[in-house]
């Protein structure tokens, strides 16, 4: 019989293998902290939306508290980064060495074009050829200046989406990867000329790579179900589960309460997880930090009903733009949505919202701390984020149920909220998955 577990259990194990729960630092983050938490979590998504801040800073921020930002752009936006990116979950840096395990993914891509008569590059092949002579002469280089450079020699019919879309498809085929950023654009090279023999040239089988793929979303989640495993790198897992039990890597589990027509959840918990006792401590969550991103995952560990509404139209909008849960000492227990107001210098918080998601029932065993509580330590969490953002101030909307005792905290005024974004309180509880912008920008 599958051990059972509790589902507070669930949730540290699960923030545990995530990185929370640390004893507080001392002193900023280094180089050897930042690589040791992205390689912790094998993964962190990109997005170009920054009215709080790119997304895959706060990740970081969430774990380690604040570091140098700059740090983190040499690690992962140089020429010669330990990181490229990938589509691995979604638009993601990975680690380099783990480039070959998404082979399978270029190889499916380009089946799947050369089968559809209707596909771009199907009908572009001379483009695609002229990018990868231009890249080879040239490279590593952006979309902007070979766009400049088709315009100068080509003539103008050969415009910045085309040349975009022939780099993506030959990102996507595994020809071309990432040489870094510049301003947050991409620079592209051919793979031959910025990968390592011993990368460039490693075979793995779809089978070999989905098992160690499996391996690495299970370690990264600590306990989780097959459609968690699935969702972290966007995978068809099953076999390579039966392979980890089999091997002992996987230890199969039950979770109280996490049940699906009635019966209970198969799950598993990967045998190297810690076993938290408590797990402690504040952070803001990107709605892209893998604890949230899986939304079915997210309403079953913490009960909380969550969509990011930056494509939802402004009088729709029930929480905020860019809205952000707050995980306090092992729970999601408040969301705000945050804006970097560079030229007045001021964290504005243009909501704030106590998080009622437990209420329900979908997610038994939540004991919320007290509201003033709440309002307190998120008061001290967001001074701390607006000095890491460059910031003086932070600012509050009197918009949300939070967002009084906030101010309060905070010991400032409410600022009024504008009409037009004055909003119901009922929560979504419907979640399409919504599209990164870097995903937006390739698909559009």
């Amino acid at each position: 019989m599958p051990e059972s577990i509790s589902p507070a259990l669930a949730r540290r194990i699960a923030l545990g293998a995530q990185g929370f729960g640390a004893t507080p630092r001392t002193s900023p983050a280094g180089t050897r902290a930042l690589r040791s938490t992205i390689d912790r979590l094998g993964l962190v998504q990109i997005d170009s939306v920054n009215v709080f801040e790119r997304s895959h800073y706060l990740p970081l921020f969430a774990r380690l508290g604040p570091y140098d930002k700059s740090a983190l752009d040499r690690l992962t936006l140089g020429e010669h980064s330990p990181y490229l990116e990938y589509w691995a979950h979604e638009a993601a840096f990975i680690p380099r060495e783990a480039w070959p395990l998404f082979r399978w993914r270029m190889d499916a891509h380009r089946a799947k074009q050369a089968a559809d008569d209707t596909a771009w590059a199907n009908h572009n092949t001379p483009m695609l050829h002229w990018v990868r002579d231009l890249l080879r002469a040239e490279g590593p280089l952006k979309a902007s200046e070979i766009e400049h450079d088709a315009n100068v020699r080509r003539g103008p019919w050969w415009g910045w989406s085309d040349v975009k879309r022939a780099l993506e498809v030959l990102f996507l085929y595994g020809e071309v990867v990432t040489a870094g950023r510049d301003r947050f654009e991409r620079r592209y090279t051919l793979a031959e000329q910025a990968l390592a023999p011993a990368i460039l040239d490693q075979e793995v089988s779809m089978p070999d790579a989905i098992r160690e793929l499996v391996r690495r979303a299970a370690a990264a989640q600590g306990v989780a179900t097959v459609s968690d495993l699935a969702d972290y790198y966007r995978i068809k897992p099953q076999t390579a589960v039966r392979e980890l039990v089999d091997a002992g890597e996987l230890e199969p589990v039950t979770v109280r309460g996490w049940d699906r027509r009635g019966g209970p959840l198969e799950a598993w918990v990967h045998h190297d997880a810690r076993r938290p006792r408590r797990s402690g401590g504040i952070a803001l969550l990107s709605p892209f930090d893998p604890v949230v991103w899986f939304r079915e995952r997210a309403l079953r560990m913490f009960g909380l009903h969550y969509r990011i509404e930056i494509y939802t139209p402004a009088p729709q909008r029930v929480f905020g733009y860019y809205v952000l849960p707050v995980l306090l000492d092992g729970e999601i227990v408040a969301r705000v949505d945050l804006k970097s107001d560079r030229q007045a210098g001021v964290l504005r918080v243009q909501s704030a919202w106590f998080e009622r998601g437990h209420e329900d029932g979908v997610a038994r065993g939540l004991r919320p701390p007290p509201d003033d509580a709440v309002a307190s330590r998120l008061a001290e969490l967001l001074s701390i984020t607006a000095a890491w953002q460059g910031l003086g101030d932070v600012a509050v909307v009197d918009r949300g149920t939070l967002a009084a005792p906030l101010a309060h905290a905070l010991g400032t005024r409410l600022l009024t909220s504008d009409p037009a974004h004055r909003m119901g309180t009922t929560p979504h509880t419907s979640d399409p998955q919504s599209l990164s912008g870097d995903t937006q920008q390739l698909l559009g």
